[in-house]
């Protein structure tokens, strides 16, 4: 007679049952769900264990998957606290409204991207919300289409069309940023690159070289400086544009935290923000509102995005457990440029 895997007061729980069938946890919840996108073999087994092991669903947990609401992970590595906590924001309103539940890890490299992946999915979760720069990374999206889980991508500037996602055109914003500079008639324009692997940073790039080519102007190589999407980052790269001998008139800086070491360094220097130099940045971050002066900025709805990806995920999960195929939807949310009082037109 098979012996009973834990002693009374340690109940059983469908990681157990998982191991004694041989299958993942994902595919034992949908067996116990009565998720119809299951082989009748591997019904047939993963029913067998629940017999062997003597497993009761948790009633809560049943409760929650036939209800129309969800267990979603987050995975993420983002070093802005800023737009993390902006983020989530929108997540934990909008699961709130359906009584979903939100499980998150946090990872850095490519092992521990598995290993959070496999936590998320050893915990059962229906769906996985990937913010930047995780978002972009094959292998985490690879891993998690093979487990035939659901998946929202949020702020790529690469989606792809078997992925859902939610972002803005960081093209198009960095183009409106660019032409704001040359309307205030800045023609010296320093420009501060993000972090390679988030692919928002290309376009951003991109679309100032675009449009600063456009208007005519040569940009000196001196003017273009590497950042990490960091405030520490931005330190080291506003200090090599504002030593130079010919500094820029303006500072773009590829997001907010490296913006606002711009104007920390400025201010360390003894220059005026904007009088000496103007500085501007991109996603409209918290911190855009607490340094000074105020930072004009490109602002990106993170919380709405938030909100959006829940919802999308949801949708996502009732497709699946329907049986319907994946709607993969791309959502592109309206960026705005912010005027505040760290731009103003060159000295003469």
């Amino acid at each position: 007679m098979p012996k009973r895997a834990r002693q009374a007061g340690n109940a059983i729980t469908i990681l157990d049952v998982a191991r004694h069938a041989g299958v993942s946890p994902m595919t034992a919840s949908r067996v116990i769900n009565e998720n119809p996108n299951v082989g009748e073999a591997m019904r047939a087994r993963v029913l067998a264990s629940v017999k062997t092991l003597g497993y009761r669903p948790n009633l809560a947990g049943r409760s929650l998957r036939t209800s129309g609401t969800a267990r979603i992970g987050v995975l993420y590595s983002n070093p802005s606290a800023a737009y993390l906590n902006q983020f989530m924001l929108g997540i934990l309103e909008q699961s709130s409204l359906s009584g979903s539940q939100v499980l998150i890890e946090k990872c850095s490299g490519i092992r521990s991207q598995r290993a959070a992946t496999q936590r998320l999915l050893d915990a059962g979760v229906d769906g996985v919300i990937l913010p930047p720069p995780l978002c972009d990374s094959s292998q985490t999206l690879q891993e998690l289409d093979d487990r035939h889980i659901p998946t929202i991508a949020v702020a790529t500037g690469a989606p792809q069309e078997d992925v859902g996602s939610v972002r803005i055109d960081d093209y198009q914003g960095a183009r409106a940023m660019t032409r704001y500079l040359l309307e205030l008639g800045h023609r010296s324009i320093g420009f501060i690159k993000g972090d390679p692997k988030h692919t928002p940073s290309a376009l951003r790039a991109a679309a100032f070289f675009d449009t600063m080519a456009e208007a005519g102007i040569r940009i000196p190589a001196e003017h273009i400086a590497q950042g990490m999407f960091t405030y520490r980052s931005g330190l080291a790269a506003a200090a090599e544009l504002l030593k130079l001998k010919r500094r820029p008139t303006a500072i773009f800086s590829s997001n907010d935290d490296m913006a606002a070491a711009t104007i920390a360094v400025a201010h360390g220097m003894g220059l005026r923000v904007p009088e000496d130099v103007t500085v501007v940045g991109f996603d409209d971050t918290p911190v855009a509102t607490t340094v000074w002066p105020e930072l004009t900025t490109i602002h990106q709805p993170v919380t709405a995005m938030g909100r959006a990806a829940v919802t999308l995920m949801l949708e996502e999960i009732r497709r699946s457990r329907s049986g319907r195929p994946k709607a993969h939807v791309h959502q592109v949310m309206k960026y705005t440029l912010v005027k505040r009082k760290s731009s103003a037109p060159p000295a003469r």
